[in-house]
């Protein structure tokens, strides 16, 4: 190796090793990075999030797929996705796959997103659409640029669910640095994504969300289901802080681009 470039090397390779060990404790662990803390010393949440991933077709992994309307193209395909379920699939009941596989067939008709449904969740944490925490010690709430879903999740006054509901009712507390999130009380019509799959009324979800660094959340959930499921499972994603100067939630009225299929069957007379 010619000497110039033999030094380029090791310089190269010194600088790597001393960036890497500045970031490494005397126990050999990666340091903590300190997050942005609130006036009552939690982790500050506050801000717009977005997923990054290609769960809102389909949180199990999958290939690329032509899209319910064919004569939209590529333009309506499925892109492909690696998934966000930890060990891969998801363990459905014989009964709950076979309507699972007709969810999926009729998607156009039954799932909920097209008719402007609230998502439910976890599915709002991973629509392709940003949304917000505004966050306090009593109250933490999320509000959905979608169909305007929002969570109020309740840190200190926990009760069960006074009725169930699309989004479910929420009860908070922190865990160390962890948020955790308990939510029952769903209604049974939600589903997870865009191809079929789906939960019923006995759906419980707990999520954890837990600050990386300042502009990255680990977001982790883990869904029990016993009469769709066989077992709990879990998912899990980073969540990113948008960034922009002006970053906002802007109005997505979704309910004016899907009247027809929700109120169509009131007409007098058929649409043409």
């Amino acid at each position: 190796m010619p000497a110039p470039l033999s030094r380029w090397v090791f310089v190269t390779v010194a600088t790597a090793a001393a960036l890497w060990l500045s970031t490494v404790g005397a126990s050999g662990q990666a340091a903590a990075v300190r997050s942005p803390r609130t006036p009552d010393g939690k982790p500050n949440l506050n801000g717009i999030w977005q997923a990054l991933n290609e769960a809102y077709w389909d949180i199990e992994p999958h290939a690329a797929s032509p899209g319910p309307v064919p004569v939209l193209g590529a333009a309506g395909a499925v892109p492909p996705g690696l998934g966000i379920i930890e060990g891969g699939r998801l363990p459905y009941q014989p009964p709950a796959a076979e309507q699972r596989r007709k969810n999926l067939e009729n998607r156009l008709a039954l799932d909920p997103e097209i008719r402007c449904y609230l998502p439910g969740v976890p599915r709002a944490m991973y629509m392709p659409y940003p949304f917000q925490i505004v966050q306090s010690p009593q109250f933490v709430m999320m509000v959905f640029t979608f169909a305007r879903a929002v969570r109020t999740l309740y840190m200190t006054d926990h009760t069960e669910a006074p009725a169930d509901s699309w989004m479910g009712w929420s009860n908070g507390r922190w865990d160390g640095d962890t948020l955790v999130v308990d939510t029952t009380g769903f209604n049974g019509k939600t589903w997870f994504d865009r191809s079929g799959n789906f939960s019923s009324d006995a759906l419980h979800v707990v999520e954890r969300f837990t600050m990386t660094d300042p502009d990255h959340l680990r977001y982790e959930a883990t869904i029990e289901d016993p009469k769709v499921f066989t077992r709990p499972w879990t998912i899990a994603m980073p969540l990113y802080r948008r960034l922009e100067p002006n970053a906002q939630l802007l109005d997505f009225r979704c309910v004016e681009f899907a009247e027809d299929l929700i109120y169509g069957h009131l007409r007098k007379q058929p649409a043409p």
